[in-house]
C-alpha cells in the first residue's frame, strides 16, 4: 500500500517539489572557521541580523554545558578549554544537534544555522560525516583569515572584560598551536572541494562586515532566503545547484567584483 502510495505520487508529483520538502526538512549549515580573535562571532551576529541565520557557535554550547548544573561534562570541558585543546567530537556534536533540533521545534522554517568554531580539527570532520551526513546539507565554509598576531591581540583586549578563563596569553598560544596544527588543514580540505569562501578579517569589525555584505558573500548568504528550492538565480547555467556555486562562471563574477571593492 505505501508503495503504490509513494508511486502515485512520484508520477503525479514536480520534482522540484520533492526538492523543496526536502531542503526545508534539512538544516542548511554554513561553518565558520578562523582563528581565535578572527571576529567569527561578531560577524556572524551581523549575518544573523540581515539574513535570518541561526548563529550556534561550539564555543558558546560548551561554555554553557560545563555550567549546567548537574552536567556529567563540566569538569572535562573546563579542563579541555583551560589548556587549549579540542572538546572530544562526541560532546560537540550532540549540543550541536540538539540546538538545531529545537530551533527547528520551535520554528521549521528557521532551518539555515551558522556553526561557528567547528569542524576544529579531522576527528570533528569524521564525527560529522558520521553522525550528520544525511541530516544537514553542509553549503560552504566561510573562513576568516587573520594573522597570529592581530588574533591574540585582540583576544588578550577582549580579555580584559570578557571573563573567560582561555583569554589569556598562555592559553592562546596553546589555542593558536592547535588551530595551526588541527584547523587549518579541514579548512584547506574544503578549498580542494571550492566550498571555501575567505574574509580578511585583519581588517577592522566595519570594513570587514561591509565585505561580508558585498556581491563576494552577500549573494552566497542571501541565496537560500531568495531561492528556497535551492535554485541558482542564473537559471541559464544549466548546472546542477551542487556545482553551481563552484563553477568558473560564478567564482570568476566573484573575483571581479570582490576586485571592485
Amino acid at each position: 500500500m505505501l508503495y503504490r502510495l509513494f508511486s502515485s505520487l512520484s508520477r503525479k508529483t514536480p520534482a522540484s517539489l520533492f526538492r523543496c520538502i526536502s531542503h526545508t526538512m534539512k538544516p542548511q549549515v554554513l561553518f565558520v572557521l578562523g582563528g581565535p580573535g578572527a571576529g567569527k562571532g561578531t560577524q556572524c551576529e551581523k549575518i544573523v541580523e540581515k539574513y535570518g541565520y541561526t548563529h550556534l557557535s561550539a564555543g558558546d554550547l560548551l561554555r554553557a554545558e560545563r555550567g549546567r548544573p548537574g552536567s556529567q561534562y563540566g569538569e572535562m570541558i573546563e579542563s579541555f578549554i583551560r589548556d587549549g585543546k579540542i572538546v572530544p567530537v562526541k560532546i560537540t556534536i550532540s549540543l550541536l544537534e540538539r540546538a538545531m533540533d529545537e530551533t527547528m521545534k520551535e520554528n521549521s522554517e528557521k532551518n539555515k544555522f551558522l556553526i561557528d568554531g567547528f569542524p576544529r580539527n579531522e576527528d570533528n570532520l569524521e564525527g560529522w560525516k558520521t553522525n550528520m551526513d544525511g541530516k544537514a546539507e553542509v553549503k560552504f565554509v566561510l573562513f576568516f583569515d587573520c594573522s597570529n598576531e592581530v588574533c591574540i591581540n585582540r583576544c588578550l583586549e577582549r580579555g580584559k572584560s570578557s571573563g573567560r578563563s582561555d583569554d589569556n596569553k598562555e592559553s592562546l598560544e596553546k589555542r593558536i598551536r592547535t588551530y595551526l596544527e588541527s584547523t587549518r588543514p579541514i579548512i584547506e580540505q574544503y578549498q580542494k572541494q571550492g566550498k571555501v569562501h575567505t574574509v580578511d578579517a585583519s581588517k577592522s569589525v566595519d570594513e570587514v562586515s561591509r565585505f561580508l555584505l558585498s556581491f563576494h558573500i552577500r549573494d552566497l548568504l542571501a541565496f537560500e532566503k531568495q531561492n528556497p528550492t535551492g535554485k541558482p538565480q542564473d537559471e541559464d547555467s544549466g548546472l546542477p545547484d551542487s556545482e553551481f556555486w563552484t563553477s568558473p562562471q560564478c567564482l570568476n563574477l566573484q573575483k571581479l567584483k570582490s576586485e571592485d571593492i
